[in-house]
C-alpha cells in the first residue's frame, strides 16, 4: 500500500504532463540523452565472471535513450518526468553485467527501478516550502545521490542506473543542509519479487542526512540509513521467526575538501541490526533460524591527492585506501554470534572498487561478484591528466585483499585441504601454499574527449590479474582477464 502511494504520485506526474491545462500554461523545458557502450571482456559469459581461459571473449552493446520534461508550474511547484528505454544486445550480453534490470548496486537490497523495458525512470513533484515550512518536498520516483555515491548512488555505469520510490524532505539554512527520505524498496516478497499475495514483507529504508559546509576547507556530512527487512528471504513471512531477519542500520561521517592545495577525504561508517538471514545464507547449518545474529560491521576510507595546475597537462596523483570489514566462521558461533561484513547499501561500487565491477556484492555471501562476506581492502594509486584541451586520460591501479582471514573459513570451502579450500590452494600448483589474503591487482585506463558541448566519447581498457585465493574463492581456473569498451554519451 505504501509503495502504491508513491507509484501513484509518479503516475500523477505523468498525467499532469499529458492532460492538464496547467501543464499547457507551465514553463516546460525538454531534454534528453542517448548513451551507448560497446564492451569486450574475457570474464566468460557476461555477468558470470567465470574467468575461463578456454572461452571466447564476450562482446555486446548496451544503450539507453531518455526523454526528460521539467515543468515549472509556479514559484513553489514543479514536476519532472524522465522516460527511459534501456537495452542490451550482442553475442553474450546480459543485463546482469550492467547491473540487472533493477539497476541495483548491491544484490542484498534492490530498488524499484525496472529499466529493461520502456517506462518511467523518474517521475516526481517538488513542492518548495511544503505546508508553510522551510523544507522542500520531493515525492515520487527519483535518484538519491549523497557524498560521492558511497552509501547512496545512482550506479553511474549501469544501463538502468538506480532510482527509488521515495518521499524526501530537504532543508537548507546558511551553510547547513538537512535531508530525510522514506524509501520503499520492495513489497509482497523478496526484493524484486512481487509474486506473492502477502503484504507483510515490506522492505523500506529511512535516510537522514546532514551537511555542514566550510569545515577544514571542505564539507562535513553525517549519514544514517536504516533498512527494515522483516522477513529476509521468506517471501510470505510464514517461516520467519518473530524477530526481524535482515534489518540493517548504517551511520557515519564524511569529511572532504582541500587544504594547502591537497585534496583529501576521510570517512567512517558503522553498521548494526539483525543479520539472521545473512548469517544463515553464509553458514548453512551453523546458525539456527531465530537464534538472533547481530550485525557489527564497519568501513573506513581515506584519500589524499594533488593536482598540479601550473604544470603542462595538469597531472594529478591520488593515494586511496578503503577497508570494509568481514566475517570469520568463529564470529558466527555461540550465543554472541556476530555478522561483521559491511554492506555498502545503495552505493556506486563502480566508482570505488575497480572498473571491472568484480566486487559489487561486498557484505553478502556472494562469491561470483563479491568476497563471500570476507570483506575487502582496496589500496589504489590514481592518476589523471589532460593531454590536450577537451581530453582527459586516467590511469588507476588497485591492489585487492580480503579483510577477514581467508584460510580459516571452512564454511565457505576456504579451510584446509579437507574442506576443498584455500588452505592448500586447490587451484595452485602442487605443493604450493600461501596464507595471503590477496585477491588480485587491477589496472584501469581510460581516455575521454569532450567532443562538443553535448557529446563525450570515452574509451577504456582494464586488466585484472587474479590470485590463487581469488580462483579458489570463486572456483575458477583462469589467471586473469582483459576488458575494453567504447562509449558515446550525447545529451540534448
Amino acid at each position: 500500500m505504501k509503495r502504491n502511494l508513491l507509484i501513484l504520485s509518479a503516475l500523477m506526474v505523468t498525467a499532469f504532463f499529458a492532460t492538464t491545462e496547467i501543464a499547457k500554461a507551465a514553463d516546460v523545458t525538454f531534454s534528453g540523452q542517448f548513451w551507448t557502450r560497446y564492451e569486450v571482456n574475457e570474464h566468460g559469459l557476461a555477468g558470470t565472471n567465470t574467468f575461463n581461459d578456454e572461452s571466447d571473449a564476450s562482446d555486446f552493446m548496451v544503450s539507453r535513450v531518455r526523454l526528460n520534461a521539467h515543468a515549472a508550474i509556479n514559484d513553489t511547484t514543479s514536476a519532472f518526468i524522465q522516460m527511459s528505454r534501456a537495452s542490451t544486445w550482442g553475442s553474450n550480453g546480459t543485463s546482469n553485467n550492467t547491473g540487472g534490470d533493477t539497476g541495483a548496486a548491491n544484490g542484498s537490497f534492490q530498488v524499484s527501478d525496472n529499466d529493461s523495458l520502456l517506462g518511467l525512470h523518474q517521475a516526481y513533484f517538488t513542492l518548495k516550502n511544503f505546508a508553510g515550512s522551510s523544507a522542500d518536498l520531493k515525492m515520487g520516483r527519483q535518484q538519491i545521490v549523497l557524498d560521492g555515491h558511497r552509501i547512496f548512488g545512482n550506479t553511474i555505469w549501469t544501463v538502468g542506473q538506480q532510482t527509488h520510490d521515495a518521499l524526501r524532505l530537504d532543508h537548507k539554512h546558511d551553510n547547513m543542509s538537512f535531508s530525510y527520505a522514506w524509501i520503499t524498496n520492495s513489497e509482497n516478497g523478496t526484493p524484486g519479487d512481487n509474486s506473492t499475495t502477502s503484504a507483510s514483507n515490506e522492505i523500506e529504508t529511512h535516510m537522514a542526512y546532514m551537511k555542514y559546509a566550510g569545515i577544514l576547507g571542505g564539507n562535513l556530512s553525517v549519514t544514517y540509513a536504516g533498512i527494515i527487512d522483516p522477513c529476509g528471504n521468506n517471501s510470505d513471512c510464514t517461516t520467519a521467526p518473530a524477530e526481524s531477519q535482515n534489518d540493517m542500520h548504517t551511520i557515519g561521517f564524511r569529511q572532504a575538501g582541500q587544504l594547502y592545495g591537497i585534496d583529501y577525504r576521510g570517512e567512517y561508517y558503522y553498521q548494526w541490526g539483525d543479520a539472521n538471514q545473512d548469517a544463515q545464507n553464509l553458514a548453512t547449518g551453523a546458525v539456527t533460524a531465530g537464534v538472533g545474529v547481530d550485525r557489527d560491521a564497519y568501513m573506513f576510507g581515506v584519500r589524499v591527492g594533488k593536482t598540479f595546475k601550473n604544470v603542462t597537462m595538469k597531472p594529478s596523483l591520488t593515494l586511496w585506501y578503503d577497508y570494509l570489514s568481514g566475517t570469520d566462521d568463529s564470529d558466527l558461533s555461540g550465543s554472541t554470534a556476530k555478522y561483521k561484513s559491511f554492506n555498502p547499501v545503495f552505493d556506486t561500487g563502480h566508482k570505488f572498487y575497480g572498473l571491472q565491477d568484480l566486487f559489487l556484492g561486498i557484505g553478502t555471501g556472494n562469491e561470483t561478484n563479491g568476497t563471500a562476506a570476507l570483506g575487502l581492502q582496496d589500496l589504489a594509486i590514481k592518476t589523471k591528466m589532460s593531454p590536450a584541451p577537451g581530453w582527459t586520460f586516467k590511469a588507476d591501479y588497485h591492489w585487492f585483499y580480503t579483510a577477514a582471514s581467508a584460510r580459516a573459513n571452512a564454511s565457505r570451502g576456504l579451510g584446509g585441504a579437507g574442506n576443498g579450500g584455500v588452505g592448500n590452494f586447490t587451484n595452485a600448483p602442487a605443493g604450493e601454499a600461501d596464507s595471503s589474503n590477496a585477491l588480485g591487482n587491477e589496472i584501469d585506463l581510460s581516455l575521454s574527449n569532450k567532443y562538443n558541448a553535448n557529446t563525450t566519447i570515452t574509451a577504456g581498457f582494464s586488466n585484472y590479474s587474479n590470485t590463487d585465493l581469488f580462483r579458489d574463492l570463486r572456483n575458477v581456473s583462469g589467471g586473469g582477464a582483459n576488458w575494453a569498451y567504447l562509449q558515446f554519451d550525447v545529451k540534448f
